[in-house]
């Protein structure tokens, strides 16, 4: 549930103070779509920005770059493939298939903050709802990471989000439950 409590200017002045100086990389909100450029000739700064001052879509773009390994921080949106909404059924297989380890720390990103997560599988125009699998491997995901699994710049930031939304145990296994999704 979205409150004044989460506010997407909060989560940028959070994310830069974790990560401006140590990775030279910001967070933008009023995007009209999510894109992550990389620092060059015309940037100062590698840029994260998400749709409008969304909260949730600050979350998921966030989790892709902390997903994202050094080499792909240097390509514009990381270098993937990505179909836009109207997928075809195998699209949206191959959609979830990469998907899965973003959500799930998109997941722990939100718990982190106190912030409800919803699974997206990011096709309305076919009415594809979230496979039950993707759900399955969302969820075996994060207890997998909720067990050792993250990288530094992901423990560094859910630290902050825990500290800053005082959220206690944020990392506890029994916090994530298939059903929540």
């Amino acid at each position: 549930m979205v409150t004044e409590q989460h506010n997407s200017h909060d989560l940028q002045r959070l994310f830069q103070s974790c990560f401006l100086r140590s990775h030279n990389t910001v967070l933008e909100g009023g995007a009209s779509e999510p894109l992550y450029s990389p620092a060059g000739t015309t940037q100062k700064h590698h840029t994260i920005r998400f749709s409008h001052d969304y909260y949730a879509s600050a979350l998921h773009e966030i989790a892709h770059w902390l997903v994202a390994g050094p080499q792909r921080r240097l390509q514009e949106d990381y270098g993937y493939w990505y179909a836009p909404d109207g997928r075809t059924e195998q699209q949206q297989r191959e959609f979830e298939r990469m998907e899965v380890n973003p959500q799930a720390l998109e997941w722990l990103l939100a718990k982190a903050a106190g912030f409800r997560f919803r699974v997206s599988a990011d096709n309305l125009l076919e009415g594809l709802a979230a496979s039950e699998s993707f759900k399955h491997d969302i969820h075996r995901r994060a207890l997998a990471l909720c067990a050792g699994g993250l990288n530094d710049r992901a423990q560094t930031l859910i630290t902050a989000l825990a500290d800053y939304y005082q959220s206690a145990d944020t990392l506890l296994p029994e916090n994530f439950q298939l059903a929540e999704l």
